[in-house]
């Protein structure tokens, strides 16, 4: 019983701040990932390009634009999503080579950041 209630207080807080909606945030580990897939083909069916400002996110439709900003440092980046992940547990978005060097996290693989949407997918 008590998880059922657990389940229903986690999908209000969903419905209530939904991730995806321009203006909304959260936090959580970026990683990136760059040369082993550069070239494949994203989930969205654009070609993935290390070198661009894109990311994977595992729910904010493709073509959504958002503001990564590391929580050490205060820098940011704006990327658009188009590709699916991580899939590992504790990251919230993958970021591709070029913008996780602006971020300055190629060296040490992740970091805590916060993601703001900029403008959602038309």
């Amino acid at each position: 019983m008590k998880s059922f209630q657990l389940g229903i207080l986690f999908l209000l807080f969903l419905a209530w701040c939904p991730l995806g909606v321009a203006g909304s945030a959260t936090k959580g580990m970026a990683s990136w990932y760059g040369k082993k897939y550069h070239g494949r083909t994203t989930a969205s069916g654009a070609t993935f390009n290390m070198n661009e400002m894109t990311a994977a996110h595992r729910t904010l439709p493709f073509g959504t634009q958002v503001r990564v900003t590391r929580v050490s440092s205060g820098k940011s980046v704006v990327v658009t999503i188009n590709d699916r992940g991580p899939f590992a547990k504790n990251r919230i978005i993958d970021l591709s080579r070029k913008a996780a060097s602006q971020l300055g996290i190629i060296k040490k693989g992740q970091a805590m950041v916060k993601i703001e949407v900029l403008k959602a997918a038309e």
